[in-house]
C-alpha cells in the first residue's frame, strides 16, 4: 500500500549527471527537491567514462559541436553554464586535473570526484536522494505532478526528466525518458546509437582479419569530417574517428576514409621519379601499418616497382587510398554507443529552462533531450548546462 504522498518542490528523475547537477542548483536556491534513480548508486555512467577518469567537458565547448533537429537550441544554455564554470567549480573541490587531445578534460585521479562534487554541492537540508527505487506511476493534475516509487509517493509542482537515453543498456539505461515524453504528448525524434563503432559486411568483411590495427586517418561522412585515429575489429570499424562520424551516418551511407592525410594527390608519381626501384608496397607501408597497407593494395589491385607502373595508376592509387568508401551495414548499437543521439524534441522545449512549452512544471534535461555532442566531453557539457538551465528555472 503506498503511503501518502510527501510534498516537495521539484522531483528529478535520474541522478546521472544533468539530474545531480539540477538537483545541486535548485538545491541550493533553497528548493526541497526529491531525486529518484532506480540504480543503487548515482552517476554510474560518469563512473566509467573516460575509462574511469571522467572526461567531464571540453575547452572548446561550442553550439556547432551538437547535433540536433534544431542546432541552435543549445546555444542558450551553453552561453550561462559554460567549461569555464565547471571547471571553477572542480577546482573549487581540489580535484586535480589534465587535458588530454583536442581539449578534452580529465581528472588526474577517479570519476568519483566528480559524482562525490556533485553529491557534496546537493545541501543535505533540501535535496532528498532515493537510489535503488523504480518509478511505478507518474500522474499529473490540477498543476501537481504525483510519482509512485518503491512504496513511496511523491507530490510536486515540477517534474524533471533526467533518465538519459538507451545507450548502455548493461548500466540499467532504458528508454523510460521517451515512456514519459509521450505520456504528457511531447514528440520524440526517433531515437538511434550514436558514438558507437560501424560494422562491415559482404566484400568488405575481410578487413575484419585487421582487428586490433589502428591508423591516423580522416574520416568523413556529407560534408563533416573528423581527423583522429581509427581502429579495426573483428565487427568493423572503430576509433575516435570513427565514433565521431558514427554520429552523422545513417544506413546506405557511404564513409570516406583519407588513409594518407598529411600526402598530396601526387606524392606517388614524385616518388616515382626519386626512387623508381621503390616497391609500391614499400612506399605505402612507410605510411601504414603494413597489415593495413597490404589489405588496401591488395584490393586496388596494383604492386610491383614504382618505376615500372604508370603515372595515371599511380594517381588513382593515390586517390583510392585519400578516399576509400566504406559502406557500413550497421552499427554495435545501443551496447556500445557511448550516447544515444535523438530523443525528446527540442520543438517541445524552451531554450532557455529547458521547460516543456505545453506542459507547464515539466522539465526535459540532458541526454534525454535530443541534443548529442560529439566525442571528448561535451556531452558532459551539456548535462551540467541543462541541468544548470532548469535548476535555475524550478
Amino acid at each position: 500500500m503506498t503511503k501518502s504522498p510527501t510534498p516537495y518542490d521539484a522531483i528529478i528523475l535520474g541522478a546521472g549527471g544533468a539530474g545531480l547537477m539540477c538537483a545541486a542548483v535548485a538545491g541550493q536556491r533553497g528548493r526541497k527537491v526529491l531525486l529518484i534513480d532506480h540504480a543503487d548508486q548515482p552517476g554510474k555512467k560518469i563512473l566509467i567514462s573516460g575509462g574511469g577518469r571522467c572526461n567531464f567537458t571540453n575547452i572548446h565547448t561550442a553550439p556547432d559541436r551538437y547535433l540536433s533537429a534544431n542546432r541552435h537550441f543549445a546555444k542558450s544554455a551553453l552561453s550561462r553554464y559554460t567549461a569555464q564554470d565547471f571547471i571553477a567549480l572542480v577546482n573549487g573541490h581540489n580535484i586535480a586535473w589534465h587535458e588530454k587531445t583536442l581539449g578534452q578534460l580529465f581528472c588526474d585521479g577517479s570519476a568519483k570526484q566528480v559524482v562525490a562534487m556533485l553529491m557534496d554541492e546537493c545541501p543535505d537540508d533540501s535535496v532528498t536522494l532515493s537510489l535503488g527505487q523504480s518509478v511505478s506511476d507518474i500522474r499529473h493534475s490540477d498543476g501537481t505532478y504525483q510519482v509512485d516509487y518503491g512504496s513511496e509517493a511523491a507530490t510536486a509542482p515540477a517534474l524533471v526528466i533526467a533518465t538519459g537515453g538507451p545507450s548502455i543498456p548493461k548500466m540499467g539505461a532504458t528508454s523510460f525518458a521517451y515512456d514519459i515524453a509521450r505520456q504528457f504528448g511531447l514528440k520524440v525524434v526517433e531515437p538511434r546509437p550514436a558514438l558507437v563503432p560501424l560494422t562491415l559486411g559482404g566484400e568488405e568483411t575481410l578487413f575484419r582479419s585487421l582487428s586490433g590495427v589502428s591508423a591516423p586517418i580522416v574520416a568523413s561522412c556529407g560534408k563533416t569530417a573528423f581527423r583522429e585515429a581509427a581502429l579495426f575489429t573483428h565487427k568493423g570499424l572503430s576509433g575516435p574517428a570513427i565514433l565521431q562520424i558514427s554520429s552523422y551516418w545513417r544506413h546506405g551511407d557511404p564513409v570516406g576514409v583519407d588513409f594518407l592525410p598529411d600526402l598530396k594527390p601526387d606524392w606517388l608519381t614524385k616518388l616515382k621519379r626519386e626512387a623508381p626501384r621503390l616497391t609500391l608496397s614499400r612506399a605505402v607501408n612507410a605510411h601504414l601499418p603494413a597489415r593495413l597497407s597490404e589489405t588496401l593494395l591488395e584490393r586496388i589491385a596494383l604492386s610491383g616497382d614504382l618505376g615500372n607502373l604508370a603515372d595515371r595508376k599511380l594517381e588513382e592509387a593515390s586517390r583510392r587510398l585519400s578516399n576509400w568508401r566504406f559502406m557500413p551495414n550497421g552499427t554495435e548499437g545501443y551496447a556500445k554507443a557511448e550516447v544515444t543521439a535523438g530523443g525528446i524534441s527540442t520543438g517541445e522545449l524552451s531554450s532557455k529552462n529547458m521547460e516543456a512549452r505545453q506542459v507547464p512544471g515539466l522539465y526535459a534535461i540532458g541526454e534525454a533531450v535530443d541534443v548529442t555532442g560529439w566525442l571528448g566531453g561535451y556531452n558532459f557539457q551539456w548535462a551540467w548546462a541543462s541541468g544548470h538551465a532548469a535548476g535555475q528555472a524550478l
